[in-house]
């Protein structure tokens, strides 16, 4: 059951980075690479607050107790950094439902790739399950989606691969909260970079953008991440992936209720196809046990 909310709550963080991520771009309220930096230093901030709370609660309980050493990886701080960058940056010239198509179906070849690349078994109702999913998703998709252009259309899958990539490492980790803060730290040595460039064509950034970007970084990406880990151990990568396939419904209702968007008969028969494979799917997996 632990497992369940973890990945349910870890999935709505992911689906308010999408929805506070087109407020603040599509509004004009911040440019993507501020939001990007801001969001990273602001992850990196809460993260590391709630690690050292986490070390004293520890030291309190346990005076004795080994010190965590799980201190994440070069190649995941690289990940995080090109995932987030890539994300706000092509969504300044895609719409939504383009950006979520490309994004997830690239986040779900590279996590199904790894799966079948390590010889993961997946039963006939898994894979019915798959097809089922990643079907709902198009046909929620594709009705709003437009001829994309080769850059940004390329930048968003390089994003989707980047969280893949970085979805799959951390099944390994043995601390999720310190992994992921040690993550957002090192992904920091490459904000200056996008600072030096916004201070060559600086654009005027509001209040409204840098809290958006606060936002997304310390609670939908920090927190978020944070228990998205501690659900990934428990995860197949094949499951990882196929339960994100769930985020651009949830972040489509999200637009209904945050930005007035209409709510269609297409958003719920959609909706009902993801959930219920996503559903069948994990079914499948606990009587193959």
């Amino acid at each position: 059951m632990s497992t369940i909310l973890y990945t349910l709550i870890a999935l709505c963080a992911f689906a308010a980075n999408s929805l506070l991520c087109r407020m603040a771009l599509q509004s004009g309220d911040i440019d993507p690479l501020s939001f990007t930096a801001i969001r990273l230093a602001s992850g990196a901030f809460m993260l590391l607050g709630l690690l050292l709370w986490q070390i004293k609660l520890r030291r309190t309980k346990s005076p004795t107790a080994k010190p965590l050493t799980d201190k994440g990886n070069n190649i995941s701080a690289l990940s995080l950094f090109v995932y987030a960058l890539c994300f706000s940056v092509a969504y300044v010239d895609l719409n939504t439902g383009t950006g979520a198509l490309i994004l997830f179906s690239a986040v779900q070849l590279t996590m199904i790739g790894h799966s079948v690349f390590n010889k993961e078994p997946l039963s006939k109702v898994q894979w019915g399950a798959l097809f089922v999913a990643f079907a709902g998703f198009i046909y929620l998709m594709l009705p709003s989606a437009t001829v994309p252009s080769f850059l940004p259309a390329m930048l968003m899958a390089i994003s989707g691969v980047a969280w893949g990539i970085y979805s799959i490492l951390g099944k390994s980790c043995r601390s999720p909260l310190q992994a992921t803060s040690f993550n957002f730290l090192r992904s920091l040595i490459l904000v200056p970079i996008l600072v030096l460039v916004v201070a060559l064509d600086w654009q005027a950034v509001s209040a409204t953008g840098i809290c958006l970007a606060i936002a997304s970084g310390a609670l939908a990406s920090g927190v978020g991440y944070s228990i998205w880990y501690v659900a990934l151990p428990k995860l197949k990568s094949s499951q990882a992936g196929v339960v994100q396939l769930t985020v651009p419904v949830l972040a489509t209702i999200a637009g209904v209720l945050f930005l007035d968007e209409q709510l269609t008969t297409r958003l719920i028969i959609a909706s009902a196809l993801i959930l219920g494979a996503v559903l069948v799917f994990l079914m499948a997996k606990k009587r193959s046990l």
